[in-house]
């Protein structure tokens, strides 16, 4: 029977500089396990680990493409899009679609990582 969820992997080319902007935008903490340079991991933070892993020869996943398709992707409750979209910015996060500005019903930004990942910030409207 599964206990929980360990980590959720990300592909990458560089896993120190993924988990740094990962540990950074989610306030947690890189961990390296000098047997592995390969694996990197991001604790410290409420939710389940992030783990980075280098791939030979990594391609990016494109949104809203399927040539290389994005396989999964994080969402993330936020209070500020705005706010949280300035500081996913300054860490290295690029913009692949304010959702929000295009359809008045939705709630949501879409960005990638360093790395290509895609990610959302989802509003919280408060209950």
């Amino acid at each position: 029977m599964i206990r929980k969820l360990q980590a959720v992997a990300l592909d990458c080319a560089d896993p120190v500089r993924l988990a740094e902007f990962w540990a950074e935008l989610l306030g947690g903490r890189v961990v390296k396990d000098p047997e592995d340079p390969d694996w990197v991991e991001v604790h410290g933070f409420e939710g389940t680990p992030l783990a980075c892993q280098r791939v030979d020869d990594y391609r990016p996943p494109q949104w809203p493409g399927q040539e290389h398709p994005q396989q999964l992707h994080l969402d993330f409750d936020v209070d500020d899009l705005d706010g949280e979209e300035q500081r996913a910015l300054a860490l290295g996060a690029t913009v692949l679609e304010r959702t929000d500005q295009l359809r008045p019903e939705a709630n949501w930004r879409v960005y990638a990582d360093p790395a290509g990942h895609p990610f959302c910030f989802c509003f919280h409207r408060g209950a």
